[in-house]
């Protein structure tokens, strides 16, 4: 029993980066869509979902045909332009943020072309319950160029 514990707290270590590097849904603030714009800093192109790091713009604004924008259809039923219409810039003050992106899977379903560092983007997400915890948003939808990618569900 006392080895199997030791071994286990030996594997801990190793095993948390892969525990925070994912996270589920219930861990973001789903009432509060949040809208970033920027440039990719880096990104991770892997599962279990690709990630980035955005660069935001300064001064952060909403776009002001935000609310207009006409949204893909989904396999979820998600009321994009609810979220389109609530949408805010974040409190806190980070100039890089993480998204978290689909996983690849999903990514090529939407045909999204491998993002590569200084493209300009936009992301509507949900980060932590009154953004605590680290600068990270779960993407809802990401914006690139002209085209725009519902991220929860595959294309309908």
């Amino acid at each position: 029993m006392k080895r199997r514990t030791a071994i286990s707290l030996a594997l801990l270590p190793g095993l948390l980066p892969l525990a925070r590097a994912h996270h589920g849904w219930s861990s973001f603030d789903q009432e509060r869509p949040i809208f970033l714009q920027g440039r990719v800093h880096s990104v991770r192109w892997q599962n279990p979902h690709a990630e980035l790091v955005l660069e935001l713009q300064s001064p952060l604004t909403l776009p002001p045909d935000l609310a207009q924008r006409a949204l893909p259809a989904q396999t979820a039923p998600v009321d994009g332009k609810a979220l389109l219409a609530r949408a805010q810039l974040p409190r806190r003050k980070d100039s890089r943020w993480e998204i978290e992106l689909a996983p690849l899977t999903r990514m090529q379903a939407w045909n999204v072309t491998p993002l590569k560092v200084g493209d300009a983007m936009g992301v509507l997400g949900f980060t932590f319950h009154d953004e605590k915890g680290e600068a990270i948003l779960r993407a809802e939808y990401l914006f690139v160029g002209a085209r725009i990618y519902g991220l929860r569900s595959s294309p309908a």
